[in-house]
């Protein structure tokens, strides 16, 4: 790294013009989504950190209009995948087709699927069996799928923005920890409060519905990234992070009740995700390093699908929501 990416006046500057475009960003995506800023900031969150976001809630809350909104202010290409049971994995990798060309030779010609595309929509993605699900594993992870042994890189950057309804719903699967942990954060989309519904009938019901509009680029949101993954993190930060994730693993926690209730907890990769995390939320609210309040706020969808209560906790009502909760309190 140059030292002019790590001048501090430098990265300010390049902090403060970020700051502005991603104002109008949020500006945009509220015409399409209303009431719902913390949902639309972890959001950008998880882009901004180059990683992909399950967004978790009840039908109908705008998790799909939201997506939609981020796909055109951010000046991506994108597609949806409609998760059912009967999808199979070359319905989202594509596959291979027989051709046969004018002098009468056959062969195989790969057609592409919907994951290649910059923004992929996974709606529903827990209606579909594990099988498929595990499809997306190689794409969010290394950003290529393999297919006959031939691998194909997806176009940068690449997302995977899921949404998922409850599991007590009919039809649904849980996803593989796997899975799961691929996901930066999981965003919970609640239902939105009366005026802010009130809102919502009064603008969408009529024929003035405004449309959100291009602010960014693919470009432009990679420079973005970068910027993110060069903003300092302060010494305390860092250690309230580490504390967290191994606060959270059962065996060696000094919490007791994470050593006796909760059955797996999460890795280094939650580590990983809450840094990045914590970076783009500061620069989403105009700071160009992150604070403790940041690891705070982004513990729960940081970590609450990385981790797994066993069936006495949840028997004895131990929630595990107020229990990271609590472990970012300590830790910070």
């Amino acid at each position: 790294m140059t030292q002019e990416a790590l001048d501090p006046r430098v990265l300010g500057e390049q902090a403060e013009r970020a700051g502005a475009a991603l104002s109008q960003v949020r500006t945009e995506i509220g015409k399409a989504v209303f009431g719902q800023d913390r949902v639309i900031e972890l959001a950008l969150a998880c882009v901004l950190a180059g990683g992909h976001a399950l967004l978790v809630g009840a039908p109908g809350l705008a998790k799909t209009r939201l997506v939609a909104a981020m796909a055109t202010v951010l000046g991506l290409d994108w597609a949806r995948v409609q998760f059912t049971p009967d999808l199979m994995p070359a319905d989202i990798l594509g596959s291979e087709v027989l051709d046969t060309d004018p002098a009468g030779k056959r062969h195989f010609r790969f057609v592409k699927g919907p994951v290649f595309t910059q923004l992929l929509m996974a709606d529903e993605i827990n209606r579909a069996s594990p099988r498929t699900q595990s499809a997306l594993l190689q794409a969010m992870q290394e950003r290529q799928v393999t297919v006959a042994g031939v691998a194909y890189d997806v176009p940068q950057p690449f997302h995977v923005l899921a949404t998922q309804n409850p599991l007590e719903h009919e039809g649904a699967y849980p996803l593989p920890e796997a899975q799961l942990d691929r996901f930066l954060l999981q965003i919970d989309v609640p239902y939105p409060d009366s005026e802010t519904e009130r809102r919502i009938l009064v603008e969408t019901t009529g024929l003035g519905e405004q449309a959100p509009q291009r602010v960014l680029d693919g470009n432009s949101l990679m420079a973005l990234q970068n910027l993110v993954r060069r903003m300092p993190v302060g010494e305390k930060v860092l250690a309230a992070i580490l504390a967290l994730v191994r606060a959270a693993r059962p065996g060696a926690s000094p919490d007791p009740r994470v050593n006796q209730h909760v059955a797996w907890g999460p890795g280094p990769r939650a580590g990983q995700a809450l840094m990045l995390a914590c970076r783009a939320r500061a620069l989403l609210r105009g700071r160009l390093a992150p604070a403790i309040d940041d690891v705070a706020a982004l513990a729960r969808p940081a970590l609450v699908h990385r981790m797994s209560l066993s069936f006495g906790a949840r028997a004895d009502g131990l929630d595990i929501d107020s229990l990271i909760d609590d472990l970012a309190a300590k830790a910070a």
